[in-house]
């Protein structure tokens, strides 16, 4: 089972993952297709940006008591990752460092009755406050995989993607994903609609991909 200590570990080490993914990228690279069908990884390094700071929200919520969504609305979301997607490359990473950063030091100011009270995430679902790392962790470990510059499931911590593989069964509905066969790395990567290579049906058959999770 995983715990705050645990979490906030892995968005440290994801996050670290997303800036070595990052580095060296220009505007020619940051354009080039991601491994999510329709986004560039200006898309993904937007949305990562972005999505520090909605996270940033639920801290300060959880901090202050006052309501402070993630997003305004989903349309507000779609907006602030087209328009990040467009920034230069060198702003856009920028943004990215200032928001983990930014967020790093939220996380680390909050109290321990403050990482237990309740915020309300951009799904609609009721959580503690200490749920926020993990949510950021699921974040910054798998779209440091679609940016596509090297990084790898199987680089991944063993235990974060035991408990990604948990989540996703959670919220796919075990009846409704078959039964699969493969190493852990690449049934992780199979789970969450990725690329993958050598997961099979109980039949032998190579398993059809899934639509992309998260």
């Amino acid at each position: 089972m995983r715990d705050l200590r645990t979490t906030l570990a892995w968005v440290v080490e994801g996050t670290a993952l997303c800036r070595l993914a990052i580095d060296g990228l220009d505007a020619t690279s940051y354009g080039a297709p991601s491994l999510l069908p329709g986004w560039t990884r200006g898309h993904v390094v937007a949305h990562l940006a972005g999505n520090a700071e909605a996270i940033g929200n639920l801290l300060h919520w959880a901090r202050t008591g006052e309501p402070t969504p993630m997003y305004s609305s989903p349309e507000q979301r779609g907006a602030v990752i087209e328009s990040g997607a467009a920034l230069p490359g060198d702003r856009l990473t920028a943004w990215f460092e200032q928001s983990a950063q930014t967020l790093a030091e939220s996380m680390a100011a909050l109290t321990e009755q403050q990482w237990k009270a309740e915020v309300v995430t951009a799904q609609g679902r009721t959580v503690p406050a200490s749920e926020t790392p993990w949510m950021r962790g699921r974040e910054v470990m798998v779209h440091a995989v679609d940016l596509g510059t090297g990084v790898r499931f199987a680089d991944l911590p063993k235990e974060f993607l035991a408990e990604l593989r948990d989540d996703i069964l959670a919220k796919r509905g075990r009846d409704g994903v078959p039964a699969v066969h493969g190493s852990p790395a690449e049934v992780t990567a199979y789970l969450a609609g990725r690329p993958f290579t050598g997961v099979t049906t109980s039949d032998g058959a190579l398993a059809e991909p899934l639509a992309p999770w998260l």
